[in-house]
């Protein structure tokens, strides 16, 4: 809820108040809202429902057209079964697929440096959806921190600017002193500094 706190720090609030409020929030508001990515899926699945009564409408208008010859009626109702049969498996696997993107997006939100090339690290294919919940997805997720631990943010730090040893734009790295570095520098391509 960065968005949150960036708001009442706007409103002049000090950090120990903000906090409080954030955790009130945190607490309070799946009572009262659904996640975004649950209210996408529904909108999806609301639009391919209002689309297939479409196409069912269009289906029953040709097949008042065509009552004449059974035969040809049987035929094509079974087209139809078979067609309507297949755009509902199709539905079905689009709105998995959709679920384990937000799924797993939402596992990586703020926590990685590129939340895409991680996603796309997951294997979809053992991942499980039941009801709402991702059966595999944080098996998935530790083992990828293991693994591939540079994909991640540091836990609690800002990227590295913490003080510690590391490189540092205009300093030094290792806390010992920019003349220390200079000298391994000059050692290490053989120029003599002129004093």
């Amino acid at each position: 809820m960065d968005w949150l706190k960036a708001i009442l720090k706007a409103a002049g609030l000090d950090d120990a108040k903000i906090d409080s409020i954030i955790g009130d929030t945190g607490k309070e508001l799946p009572k009262h809202f659904v996640p975004k990515s649950q209210y996408n899926e529904a909108v999806e699945a609301k639009k391919k429902a209002e689309k297939d009564v479409t196409e069912r409408d269009a289906q029953l208008e040709t097949l008042k057209k065509s009552a004449g010859d059974a035969t040809e009626l049987q035929a094509k109702i079974a087209q139809l079964q078979a067609d309507n049969t297949a755009a509902a498996e199709k539905h079905a696997n689009e709105l998995k697929e959709l679920t384990l993107t937000n799924a797993i997006k939402g596992a990586l939100t703020g926590k990685v440096h590129d939340e895409g090339l991680v996603a796309g690290l997951f294997d979809r294919s053992k991942l499980v959806v039941d009801g709402e919940k991702i059966v595999g997805l944080d098996e998935q997720l530790k083992g990828l921190q293991e693994s591939k631990a540079f994909l991640f943010k540091p836990e609690g730090g800002n990227g590295g600017g913490n003080g510690g040893p590391g490189f540092r734009v205009g300093g030094s790295g290792g806390g010992n002193g920019g003349q220390a570095a200079n000298d391994q520098l000059a050692a290490i391509f053989g120029v003599t500094q002129q004093k």
